[in-house]
């Protein structure tokens, strides 16, 4: 069962646990077991949050594989043209 949260968090990136158990159709408490138990491995990283979607609090644990950095946004960045403008000048 961890290989497959392993491999489902590989493919999908940070997810709620709430969001695992569905995609695996597992119990939340058992995903709970399985990634308390591969957050003490070290192999992902675990943080509790809150969410309001549509008004609604949903609490839950959010996970990610260890190590795995968000790749960086492309493009220009904020201020960008304004310093080009102001080199102008």
């Amino acid at each position: 069962m961890q290989d497959s949260i392993l491999q489902f968090l590989k493919t999908s990136g940070e997810e709620l646990d709430i969001d695992i158990a569905k995609a695996l159709r597992m119990p939340v408490k058992q995903v709970k077991s399985h990634v308390s138990q591969l957050s003490s491995e070290g192999e992902i990283i675990c943080c509790e949050v809150t969410r309001f979607v549509d008004g609604k609090r949903i609490e839950g644990i959010s996970c990610r594989l260890s190590g795995n950095l968000p790749t960086f946004a492309r493009g220009p960045k904020p201020g960008a043209k304004q310093a080009a403008r102001n080199a102008q000048k």
